[in-house]
């Protein structure tokens, strides 16, 4: 077939005014894809907060197992690097939510700065999802993404899209290979501090091409990606996100003069409360992110849920204290 042929083609493949392609499949010469043992990654994701959409928002009455919404794993699996499974996974659900936080901060330097890992199977059965950082907890931003997919037919449930059409969507690469996420492509904006990105939001991408329910790119096109998947582990599937370009975060600093307490915090974005699991008995304070005094107590060791503390929307400060060790959570409301 000759080159004047293929354009043409190519150019009726796609909806009017699409004309470029992005970044190849992993392994392939030009792709953008990271594998999750690659070098460049520094810290990984220690906290997660999910909020599971529906099976199919177009008709919230489809169930699986008894229930509307996705449910497949649970949040140990996505933290740290990826396990390298499918089932290693946390699934969204259509327009679900997942907030991912971390020990350290993420910083804007040339080139990629985090990645986000998805536990798709092949290199064309994708499931999207939309990234948005912040710098604070309540401001996201969201990355500039774009999608050349037709959106005349529906991707059925178990099909498939050519990821050189799709960019600045997580979910753009198979299992184990993360989709890269550069910081300058956020605006400028007085409420995002591209040095001290503290927190990384995902949206599943609703994949309907019904424009009552569909979901649109930052150019305003509809994002046809496989719809309906009405089972439990439908929609965006985390395994993880990795951190290339990081500073210490100076309200997570460790004194470890004893030796070091052993403390998991979750979630760090809070509902009603707080669970502290701790190695040893510890006293715990709470402040506003203005300085002003919430609460305190003493917990002891093994896992306690605060339960009882006043939280509003807004930035709080949770330090945790035994004999000399402390350290501070950043929590949100």
């Amino acid at each position: 077939m000759n080159k004047i042929r293929l354009f043409l083609l190519s150019i009726l493949s796609v909806p009017f005014g699409f004309s470029q392609s992005y970044a190849p499949p992993a392994d392939q010469p030009g792709t953008t894809a990271i594998h999750m043992d690659s070098s460049v990654f520094v810290a990984w994701a220690t906290g997660l907060t999910v909020e599971r959409g529906y099976l199919n928002s177009t008709d919230t009455s489809v169930q699986y197992q008894g229930s509307n919404r996705a449910s497949f794993g649970v949040d140990t699996m996505v933290l740290g690097k990826p396990k390298g499974m499918t089932t290693m996974a946390v699934s969204l659900g259509d327009g679900g939510t997942a907030i991912l936080t971390f020990d350290v901060l993420i910083k804007d330097e040339p080139g990629w700065d985090f990645a986000v890992f998805e536990n798709s199977f092949s290199d064309d059965f994708l499931e999207l999802a939309f990234v948005e950082a912040s710098s604070d907890g309540i401001h996201y931003f969201r990355f500039p993404a774009h999608t050349e997919v037709p959106f005349d037919v529906q991707i059925n449930g178990f099909g498939s899209m050519d990821c050189r059409y799709i960019n600045n969507f997580a979910g753009k690469y198979r299992l184990n290979y993360g989709t890269p996420f550069d910081l300058s492509e956020l605006p400028d904006d007085a409420l995002l501090d591209k040095n001290a990105v503290r927190y990384i939001k995902l949206i599943d991408v609703v994949g309907t091409i019904n424009p009552e329910y569909a979901s649109s790119d930052a150019f305003g096109n509809i994002v046809n990606d496989p719809f309906p998947t009405p089972f439990n582990s439908g929609g965006f599937d985390l395994t993880g996100v990795g951190v290339i370009h990081a500073v210490p975060d100076p309200e997570l600093a460790v004194i470890t003069t004893d030796e070091e307490m052993k403390l998991t915090v979750y979630p760090t974005v809070v509902s009603d409360f707080v669970t502290i699991k701790a190695d040893r008995e510890f006293s715990y304070t709470v402040y506003s992110a203005e300085g002003k005094f919430i609460a305190g107590g003493e917990g002891q060791s093994g896992e306690n849920k605060l339960e009882q503390i006043p939280f509003q929307a807004g930035v709080y400060l949770l330090k945790i204290y035994s004999g000399r060790n402390a350290k501070t959570f950043r929590l949100v409301k």
